[in-house]
């Protein structure tokens, strides 16, 4: 009778590196689209005007920032806030995030689609480890418990969150890596973007136990964190939004400087998002004390306006540009230590 033969490493095959785990392209395009299509549908709009190569990209880098945060915030497909357990579970989850980001870009399978659709736009694209770094440092921050005490700090957690994922997708446009005006104003496009989502989320937020609005802004209306998004102080919380939303056009505009130096391809469909993401801040504005009484929507015909209008702005491709300097560029708000 044969004895079973020892397992042993003489007799296992390494893992020969292959960009996306090993998983054919087509499959993982199709998977990123499935998400895209769930988790933002601004997003999944303004893709679609990309060159193929552009939309499947920015498709496969998505599903990796909609994986990192289903699993920093324990959650799916960025529905309702999961149990976020002890400090040490969610720093556990951070620190899974950041393995299973450095073996896709090693070219290993992770046995989940996201991280090997990362390695696989990485590889296409010159995506790094320090790139991907600075996005997992926002939800290092959230871990941790974060609110911005000023300005400044609120910016620094729309950098990691936004203004990151923002210059990544310059990147995968083709802007090249000594382009630092251009890669600055890809940031302030996820400024802006970040900025629309903490007005519009406030309340939801605070339900959270999340406060992304500087504590210096809410003192200065003698707002408290954490009582600031009760219904008998939206009023009031309401009187901050003109300073937000100027805050979030000023790197808008800033960000369009950015989209002229674009293919006219990527600069309709960068406009498109940043029509449609500033028209979520405007309409929180305008809303008023009600903004947070029901979810701020760009609806479907609305966002058909919003890209007709881009492309008109494409074509003509004369941005006027912010009437303030942009203060800070991304590397201020570098590096993630320290936080």
């Amino acid at each position: 009778m044969n004895k079973p033969r020892p397992l042993t490493t003489q007799n296992m095959r390494p893992t020969v590196p292959r960009a996306g785990g090993g998983r054919e392209r087509r499959a993982l395009v199709e998977k990123a689209h499935e998400s895209i299509e769930v988790g933002s549908h601004s997003f999944a709009a303004a893709s679609r005007l990309f060159d193929k190569a552009t939309r499947e990209r920015a498709w496969l880098l998505y599903a990796w920032c909609r994986r990192c945060d289903d699993i920093a915030d324990n959650q799916d497909k960025g529905g309702p806030l999961g149990d976020q357990g002890t400090p040490k579970e969610a720093e556990d989850r951070i620190q899974a995030i950041r393995v299973l980001t450095r073996r896709a870009l090693e070219e290993q399978p992770t046995a989940d689609f996201a991280f090997d659709a990362f390695g696989l736009v990485a590889d296409e694209c010159g995506l790094t480890y320090e790139m991907a770094n600075d996005v997992i440092g926002g939800f290092a921050l959230d871990a941790t418990g974060f609110s911005p005490k000023n300005e400044r700090d609120m910016l620094r957690y729309c950098y990691h969150v936004a203004g990151a994922v923002g210059i990544m997708m310059a990147h995968i446009m083709g802007v090249h890596p000594d382009d630092g005006e251009t890669l600055d104003r890809a940031n302030d496009l996820g400024l802006a973007f970040q900025i629309a989502n903490v007005s519009r989320d406030i309340v939801e937020d605070a339900a959270a136990n999340r406060v992304y609005l500087p504590a210096e802004w809410l003192a200065e209306v003698g707002l408290a964190p954490g009582e600031h998004a009760k219904p008998e102080n939206r009023f009031i919380l309401a009187s901050l939004m003109p300073r937000m939303i100027a805050l979030m056009e000023k790197h808008e505009a800033a960000a369009r400087l950015g989209a002229k130096r674009l293919r006219f391809r990527h600069r309709w469909a960068v406009l498109s998002a940043a029509n449609i993401y500033g028209a979520i801040g405007r309409k929180v504005l305008t809303r008023g004390q009600l903004a947070w009484d029901s979810r701020t929507r760009v609806s479907g015909p609305e966002k058909a306006w919003h890209m007709t209008t881009a492309l008109f702005q494409a074509i003509w491709n004369r941005p006027a540009g912010p009437q303030e300097p942009i203060i800070w560029s991304r590397h201020d708000f570098r590096p993630v230590a320290g936080w």
